[in-house]
């Protein structure tokens, strides 16, 4: 190197100038290396640049429809996957609700709303009818006629409904350009709707509603995925890196490595996707997104200032980026493969919308890997003046051991990292006491589901159309209970279902012309020898109440003698019960095996089985304070109405896989540490040496999560709030006072079996001082 040449005796100085073939290798090596980086850039923009385009497209390939989350084995399926055989496809109905202004309908309201009924099978779907029109997207009846669309005015004499039988077939088959007419259907129902009001003098209102509204207005909803949450996201994050850094490029540099992992997860969920190998939703798609710019980043932030720490060591850069590579090449190892997984215990679910999330969450976070310690060395090989203007220089040594502090004062987390060293067992204990204390309101955190109507976080026409029509008609109306049986006891069944309190009328049986006054008199539709019928809820068909009549409903047709498990009782409220079920049935099985799996992982990184278990159970205990204020927050604050029984098997997921990361990114530093100057200033330096970056990537990590929020639906600002809070407990409390604590009252203890000693490389890299007792890190 210039440094070592400058400082060689002449004699040799010329010797060496004169000498080509032992500078040969040596530039072969640089141009070799050079070839290489520029490699690596190259091969990563054209990663970028294919799969770019596909996360634009992300949202043709996904599946809203709570149906097609549920496993195979569910009662609600096997009764829908039945029911598909007494009609040409799977219905997927479209519900118009008429409404007054309060008074009872006119006859010429009635008379316009009728007219409304014969004439939209004509109503042009798309620009000027380009996607035909909405009969083209309707079912035909059994014997292939269409079937007919009754108005149903209510008893109260202030509205009618109008059911849209829309063939869910035809509805969500992709087209060439990847998407589904759905949202253009409801569009075209909505506005023929409208126009009926607005020419009526007597006023009125109209919503759509039912499975084909709620499930275009969650469309709709998730559409801001591609943008504004990319948007939000990545514009908090870059906020975030320019404070840390106090650079102009060095952001940029980090931000474009995050995007470049995110393209390249990104085009494999979406050729997964599009082939059916994996399911994807638009929650798993805000989550991807927010895992991988928020991971990426953080694995950034910590190989920077690893880099820049070796930057004041060494004048090559090359070297710096070696030492720093290797260095942290074991602890982000070691996170990402916690996430990753945590995220594949969620493959043990039996609901499938977990099942698709756990994969495409392990892409994410394997593409971040991958790209943070290749893309983004590369990149910071550019040079210092990437730092530029505070440009790292190789500092003074002194006393014989390199000084790696650069100021002639503490930082803040030197003063952290004494205050914490000085009073362990005290900080600890009392850090234990009001962590419980918040663990105390878990168990008013409401898990058992919400209302489909409780969805959305804005206000939108499937919702309101929803509250007309429970308003004005019985609550299940239009989602009836779904009963297939055998022919032979379908006389039976009935009389049982009809017995269950909480169904209105008297179920009836499916004929060729359907169910109601114009199937009155016809004999029942069979096939295979079975019949399908329906019962109407008396309560909401997304209510509490409703689970229960369908939970009774099932118990007393399954008790009809003959039975024997071929009476199948699905429909709308059979598919939300079997997704409550499934969710906590998943909640007691996941969690043991997450915690045991990143158990496994901590002591295989720390070689310790007490530092492994004090990391695990100290992240529970943070992941319980964060639900504990969730629950206060929901409950008294933002007013929820519930949550899902995912929201908190997903927010343990993230939080202890994720919760996790920080405390290995101290302890990972400290046993470095530890093998130099014992388990005390060991620890006191690992706090002090990380606590910035660790910071940092709390910050951003919290930051990215937060930005969930954007999406107006209630699962999301629930895992927002929860992860972001969780995130921010973990790197304030938990990595800078908890752990730390704990493992300096310890001593050796902590890193029982295996005591930590140096290895060749970090004693090749520095001296430990013998005259120093404390350490002097940088604060980064």
């Amino acid at each position: 190197m210039p440094k070592h040449e400058s400082s060689a005796p002449a004699g040799e100085a010329v010797a060496t100038a004169t000498d080509d073939p032992p500078r040969r290798p040596a530039r072969r090596s640089a141009v070799l290396r050079a070839v290489g980086l520029i490699g690596v850039v190259v091969i990563w923009l054209l990663i970028a640049g294919l799969g770019g385009p596909a996360i634009g497209s992300l949202s043709s390939v996904q599946s809203n429809d709570q149906e097609s989350f549920l496993p195979a084995g569910a009662e609600s399926v096997a009764a829908t996957e039945a029911a598909k055989a007494f009609s040409d496809s799977g219905q997927l109905p479209a519900f118009v609700v008429f409404t007054t202004d309060g008074s009872t309908a006119t006859q010429q309201q009635l008379a316009s709303w009728g007219a409304y009924t014969q004439t939209l099978a004509s109503q042009p779907v798309g620009v000027d009818g380009a996607l035909g029109t909405v009969g083209d997207y309707l079912i035909d009846a059994p014997d292939g006629q269409p079937v007919p669309i009754p108005l149903v005015p209510s008893a109260d004499g202030q509205a009618a409904l109008v059911i849209v039988p829309l063939s869910q077939d035809k509805v969500t088959a992709v087209d060439a350009s990847g998407k589904a007419p759905l949202t253009e259907v409801v569009k075209s129902l909505r506005t023929a709707g409208q126009a009926v009001v607005d020419a009526d003098a007597a006023g009125g209102s109209v919503h759509l509603t039912g499975p084909a509204g709620l499930i275009s207005d969650l469309g709709a909803a998730f559409a801001g995925i591609d943008g504004l949450l990319l948007l939000v996201a990545l514009s908090a994050v870059l906020i975030i890196l320019v404070l840390v850094y106090r650079a102009v490029a060095l952001p940029f540099v980090v931000l474009f490595t995050s995007i470049s992992a995110l393209a390249a997860a990104g085009g494999l969920v979406y050729l997964l996707a599009k082939n059916d190998v994996l399911k994807l939703n638009g929650q798993s798609q805000g989550i991807l997104f927010i895992l991988v710019v928020g991971a990426a980043t953080d694995y950034g932030l910590l190989l920077v200032s690893r880099y820049r720490e070796e930057l004041t060591r060494v004048d090559s850069t090359w070297i710096a980026i070696k030492r720093a590579w290797r260095a942290c090449l074991e602890p982000i190892a070691a996170s990402a493969g916690t996430v990753i997984i945590g995220l594949l215990c969620l493959l043990l679910s039996d609901l499938n919308s977990n099942k698709g999330l756990g994969p495409v969450g392990a892409i994410g976070i394997a593409a971040s890997f991958v790209a943070a310690l290749t893309l983004l060395p590369a990149l910071l090989m550019a040079g210092r003046w990437l730092f530029w203007p505070r440009i790292p220089r190789v500092a003074e040594h002194v006393g014989g051991a390199h000084a790696i502090s650069h100021r002639g004062k503490p930082g803040l987390w030197e003063k952290v990292s004494v205050f914490v060293v000085r009073r362990p067992r005290r900080i600890w204990i009392v850090t234990v006491i009001v962590l419980g204390a918040l663990c105390a309101f878990v168990p008013t955190f409401k898990a058992a589901g919400t209302a489909q109507t409780d969805v959305f976080l804005t206000e939108v026409d499937s919702i309101a159309g929803q509250d007309a029509l429970t308003e004005h008609f019985p609550g299940g109306s239009g989602n009836p209970v779904i009963i297939i049986a055998p022919e032979a006891i379908a006389d039976e069944v009935v009389a049982a279902a009809a017995g269950v309190e909480g169904i209105s009328g008297e179920p009836a049986v499916l004929t060729a012309a359907g169910v109601g006054p114009q199937a009155a008199g016809l004999p029942p539709l069979v096939v295979d020898g079975k019949v399908q019928i329906e019962a109407t809820l008396t309560a909401a068909s997304d209510s509490e109440a409703a689970e229960e009549t369908v939970r009774a409903v099932r118990t007393a047709v399954h008790a009809v003698p003959g039975a024997n498990g071929q009476v199948l009782v699905g429909g709308t409220t059979a598919i939300q019960v079997d997704t409550n079920d499934t969710s906590s049935r998943d909640l007691k099985v996941i969690i043991p095996v997450v915690l045991v799996a990143i158990l496994f992982v901590l002591i295989l990184l720390l070689r310790s089985l007490i530092a492994a278990l004090l990391l695990v159970a100290a992240t529970v205990l943070s992941f319980g304070a964060a639900l504990g204020v969730s629950a206060l927050m929901f409950n008294h604050v933002f007013d929820f109405p519930g949550s899902d029984p995912a929201v908190p098997l997903f927010a343990f997921v993230f939080l202890v896989a994720l919760g996790v990361d920080y405390s290995i990114f101290l302890m990972t530093r400290a046993r470095e540490e530890v093998a130099f100057h014992g388990p005390h200033d060991g620890v006191m330096r690992g706090l002090a040496v990380t606590g910035g970056v660790i910071t940092s990537a709390g910050l951003v990590l919290a930051a990215t999560f937060a930005a969930l929020a954007v999406i107006p639906i209630l699962f999301l600002a629930q895992i927002a709030f929860i992860v972001a809070f969780g995130v921010l407990l973990d790197t304030f409390v938990v990595r800078t006072l908890l752990v730390p604590a704990v493992a300096i009252d310890m001593g050796w203890f902590t890193w029982w079996p295996i005591r930590p000693k140096p290895t060749k490389h970090q004693l090749a890299q520095r001296t430990p001082p013998a005259e120093a007792s404390s350490p002097v890190p940088v604060d980064h």
